[in-house]
């Protein structure tokens, strides 16, 4: 399963606007993707709750994973995300 490293952007992490924003990129990937930290559990990154309730703040590292057709691009695209400051 390909997988990348990413450093969250967003100055509070993924709580509220960058944790909805990441949720709703995550939901119209065409293959499941997960996000979790180094050597912890993977969670959905399509479900707000499980986004949440990682607790990742801005500047912590995640790693996010994707399986199937299309993992590749996702990851582009999931990890560009994540890397901004989506505070705004």
């Amino acid at each position: 399963m390909p997988s990348a490293r990413v450093v969250v952007g967003s100055k509070v992490g993924l709580h509220a606007r960058p944790a909805r924003l990441l949720v709703e990129a995550a939901g119209k990937q065409a293959v499941p993707v997960l996000i979790g930290r180094d050597g912890g559990k993977a969670v959905p990154a399509d479900s707000i709750l499980a986004v949440m309730a990682l607790g990742v703040g801005g500047g912590e590292e995640v790693v996010v994973s994707a399986d199937g057709e299309g993992a590749e691009a996702a990851l582009t695209e999931i990890t560009a995300l994540l890397a901004e400051d989506l505070d705004a």
